[in-house]
């Protein structure tokens, strides 16, 4: 199996709000020294969480796509656009196509985590977009049945979201104890983290916050407990350079 993988000692890890909110990023900032670099659109990867509740204050960003997808608990978020808050809780998901400039802050009520997930649509493009976004409740999210496991669909295929990233999608597996085989389709990558439970890929065990990348061909993986999964399916070719190729600091 074409596999590698990032236990969360390899991720880099940050925070925020005087360490009320923290994080560990499978893919984070340069300086932030985790092991994996952008690769393909996919250029930030956080899995942010609070016990107490805290504040990302007001902070701009450009051309770029951030999704937010609520793991547990409730998230506020304010924007320049609507100039008001507004929540987001458990199983919901944001998009923000920050086009041609947005400003926003978020509040994360005690208890919550999300991960948010940063990707390259072309900033040559996009750059010049009107910013917009959109917020999605648990329930317009398809959930598919599969022999021992189900699969939520946020984007690609059936998914709601809509995004100016191609070639992207994102699944949360909810799996009980078993064997599993995936395909990595000929012009995709599979990105998996381990949101709760435990699971055998080859030789190695894998928990809560581990990371692993397959690139190409099948693979297995034996689930030990119930496990959640998030996958994210990426391309491998883009048709363009991102930001992260342009400043020399991609896979």
């Amino acid at each position: 199996m074409n596999y590698q993988i990032f236990r969360k000692r390899d991720q880099a890890n940050g925070a925020f709000d005087g360490g009320k909110i923290m994080e560990n990023k499978p893919i984070g900032f340069p300086h932030e020294g985790g092991l994996l670099k952008p690769y393909s659109n996919l250029f930030y990867w956080a899995h942010a969480w609070s016990d107490h509740g805290g504040l990302i204050d007001v902070h701009p960003h450009q051309g770029f796509e951030i999704m937010s997808f609520v793991l547990k608990g409730t998230i506020e978020h304010y924007d320049n656009k609507y100039e008001r808050w507004k929540q987001l809780h458990e199983g919901d998901a944001q998009i923000i196509r920050a086009g041609n400039g947005i400003t926003h802050a978020e509040k994360f009520l005690p208890g919550t985590h999300i991960f948010q997930i940063w990707v390259d649509p072309d900033l040559s493009k996009t750059l010049s977009k009107e910013a917009s976004y959109d917020d999605y409740s648990s329930d317009l999210f398809p959930v598919e049945d599969h022999v021992g496991y189900t699969e939520k669909v946020y984007s690609g295929d059936n998914g709601p979201m809509e995004m100016d990233a191609i070639g992207l999608r994102f699944r949360e597996l909810n799996l009980e104890p078993g064997t599993y085989q995936f395909d990595v389709e000929d012009d995709s990558e599979h990105a998996n983290y381990i949101i709760g439970g435990r699971l055998m890929i080859g030789e190695d065990e894998l928990s809560v916050d581990d990371f692993f990348q397959v690139k190409s061909g099948n693979y297995e993986i034996e689930v030990t407990e119930e496990t959640k999964l998030f996958r994210a399916v990426t391309p491998k070719e883009l048709g363009y350079r991102t930001y992260a190729q342009l400043q020399g600091i991609s896979a």
